[in-house]
């Protein structure tokens, strides 16, 4: 689905007659953007897993892009720049939005308590009278004003610069959101999605370039990626090693999952969660080191499926607990200080709730693939 991959030919980096000159990174300067990558992958699987036992469900999308078309798209209707023109402005509210909700509870910590936090309201209806319908009901904050503002400044630091700090801030927000507010229903629609989408992202990476020719083109912080040439460039470095959150949100949605089943077993263990997580950090690494030592584009789903979805499994039946497992349905479960979710409005509520809603539309979209020898 998405992928760990190096460029050394794109944003910016020097050709010679329309051939890009390859930057050989040190080993010192690939293990450590590997390894930030990994890290960034496993925070907001973390988090966000732990965010999401006291949060609402929330439906999860259709994954399907239709690549074929959106190829088609691209090389026969639309110019490129307009396309990545519109999509940076998509991305750029969504993630503003993103980057909110996942700075509220640090912006409630440390908000001085002598300034007033005021309550604004911004609202948007059509017609009158009893036909009066609500557009927009978009109620908000001092504290989340700020973080309104300090997201924005990000945004227009990304649209400006697409630097790879910038990126980096928003898919984080993008995962860490992606892993709270979308849930799983049981474990065995978890299984089936995550089998459709270990096929889906063999084919697409194995059988076929439509992907990367779709994804070339694609700009848009929907990948995490980190310099394998920091050590010698600096902040300006420009050979990327990247990680699509594909990868991350979908084994993390069932990572969280099996956190909220071992807290419905009120045994005070989090086996299950550990278990799968510890799978995800192995179903990387391999995945990684595959990558790395055939120099061959790898479907990280491949990897990371078996891994994430065998090894709590294996330990279910081991243990006794496998019928549990798959009858367990979150769905029943009203979790404490949380309202049940019974219906999804237009626009309405806080930056939190916002950001819920646009969040779902805007984790199924593709993800960006360079021109590059190795892929996850």
């Amino acid at each position: 689905m998405a992928d760990v991959e190096q460029n050394a030919a794109g944003n910016g980096s020097d050709a010679v007659n329309g051939t890009a000159v390859r930057f050989v990174s040190s080993a010192e300067g690939t293990a450590l953007a590997y390894g930030s990558l990994l890290l960034m992958a496993l925070l907001p699987i973390f988090f966000g897993a732990l965010k999401s036992v006291g949060c609402s469900k929330s439906k999860v999308n259709s994954l399907s892009y239709g690549l074929c078309k959106l190829q088609s798209v691209w090389k026969t209707i639309f110019s490129q720049e307009y396309i990545n023109l519109l999509l940076s402005m998509y991305f750029f509210v969504l993630g503003i939005l993103a980057l909110s909700h996942t700075m509220s509870p640090f912006m409630c910590r440390v908000f001085p308590a002598n300034v007033p936090n005021k309550q604004y309201q911004l609202l948007f209806t059509q017609g009158s009278g009893e036909s009066k319908e609500e557009i927009v009901n978009y109620e908000f904050d001092t504290k989340d004003l700020i973080c309104l503002v300090i997201s924005s400044v990000v945004g227009v630091w990304y649209v400006l610069k697409k630097h790879w700090i910038a990126n980096n801030l928003f898919g984080l927000a993008f995962a860490l959101n992606g892993v709270e507010l979308l849930h799983l229903n049981n474990v065995s629609t978890g299984c089936i999605l995550l089998g459709g989408l270990f096929v889906y992202d063999v084919f697409w990476v194995f059988g076929t370039n439509v992907m990367v020719t779709v994804a070339k083109s694609f700009e848009a912080p929907i990948k995490l990626v980190f310099p394998q040439d920091l050590l010698e460039k600096g902040l300006d470095a420009r050979n990327f090693a990247m990680l699509g959150l594909g990868d991350i949100v979908i084994p993390g949605i069932f990572i969280a999952l099996l956190l909220r089943f071992d807290v419905s077993l009120k045994k005070n263990t989090r086996t299950y969660f550990y278990t799968s997580f510890l799978a995800y950090i192995f179903g990387l690494g391999l995945t990684i080191f595959v990558m790395h030592t055939f120099k061959h584009a790898q479907p990280a789903l491949l990897y990371l499926v078996p891994a994430c979805v065998g090894f709590p499994v294996l330990l279910a039946l081991f243990k006794g607990d496998l019928t549990e497992m798959f009858s367990y349905e979150s769905s029943d479960e009203v979790l404490p200080h949380t309202p049940r979710l019974t219906h999804f409005p237009t626009v309405s509520g806080s930056p939190a709730s916002l950001a819920n809603s646009m969040q779902s539309f805007g984790l199924s979209t593709p993800r960006s693939r360079r021109h590059t020898p190795s892929d996850m």
